[in-house]
């Protein structure tokens, strides 16, 4: 009997060990991952500080980014998750304001930050959409960077970005990334792609294109539009949307009109929660109209 109790306590104390010796590798992976530096040379933007462009970043910021879902209506930042034994993760002040990086950021920090997720201590920024936002062709790039100087300054310290110990030991089991939405997008971007050029507006495929790309559509819907599983836990599956501008499918009119009122043709309400139809109606109607028109090009 002595020796079977014996056996389990060794087996038992074997046990604890590996374990704790887990959490601390585990740990130390989770840390390094977050304190990951990356040196990236950006080259000039022209930031022009006219009305027009600026009108214009406002414009992709309220309409296409998706900038105040997580920075607020001001942009003076917010809570974007906040669970003390995983971790408290929060959207910076991006404004002039006390607190903000609005008073500190030069154009490269701001070329830094939105195309390639990392911040003016060279860390990658979590849940920031840089693998979307790489995508911005230079206009609209230095358009974005000119509306964020110029928004008003608001005063507000937003506490910093920690992940508690347990967040740390699950960060390098991937738990927190998908294909379409990773955890630091600094990870998987392409920092020496070049920034593409803007292609001429209007109702043309190529520019419905661009617009999905920057504006976080195949997020939801995957690369070709064409569905993708759940983003989050509790959330939907994003559909395929092909099939709604093939033949049969949604006229041009009712496509705008459903991303304008968040009610399909067939009187169903979209969820803003998932999809930000409040958002995306802002665009114009000839930017919905592209967005169709290339749709209707992947479901052919």
């Amino acid at each position: 009997m002595r020796k079977r109790l014996r056996w389990a306590l060794y087996a038992l104390s074997t046990l604890l060990t590996v374990a704790v010796l887990a959490a601390g590798v585990l740990y130390v992976l989770g840390g390094a991952r977050l304190n990951r530096t990356y040196a990236i040379a950006v080259g000039p933007v022209a930031v022009r500080t006219d009305d027009a462009s600026v009108e214009r970043g406002r414009h992709l910021a309220d309409a296409m980014t998706l900038c105040t879902s997580c920075h607020g209506d001001d942009l003076s930042g917010g809570v974007i998750l906040d669970e003390p034994m995983i971790a408290r993760i929060y959207a910076s002040n991006l404004t002039r304001g006390f607190g903000g990086v609005g008073s500190s950021y030069s154009d490269e920090d701001y070329v830094r930050a939105i195309r390639h997720g990392v911040n003016s201590q060279g860390r990658g920024v979590m849940i920031m959409h840089s693998d979307a936002y790489n995508r911005l062709g230079a206009a609209d790039l230095a358009a974005l960077i000119a509306y964020l100087k110029s928004v008003p300054p608001v005063d507000n310290e937003v506490p910093r970005t920690r992940a508690a110990a347990l967040g740390r030991m699950m960060l390098p089991l991937g738990v927190f990334d998908s294909e379409s939405l990773p955890l630091i997008p600094a990870e998987v971007i392409d920092h020496t792609a070049p920034i593409p050029e803007v292609p001429e507006p209007g109702r043309s495929p190529e520019y419905g294109r661009y617009l999905v790309s920057i504006a976080l559509c195949q997020m939801c819907h995957g690369e070709g539009l064409k569905g993708a599983p759940p983003i989050d836990v509790g959330a939907p599956p994003g559909p395929d949307i092909t099939v709604y501008a093939m033949a049969g499918g949604w006229s041009e009119s009712q496509f705008i009109e459903t991303v304008r009122t968040g009610t399909t043709p067939y009187g169903k309400a979209l969820d803003p929660e998932f999809m930000p139809w409040e958002v995306y109606g802002r665009m114009t109607d000839d930017e919905l109209a592209a967005i169709r028109t290339y749709m209707a090009s992947l479901g052919s």
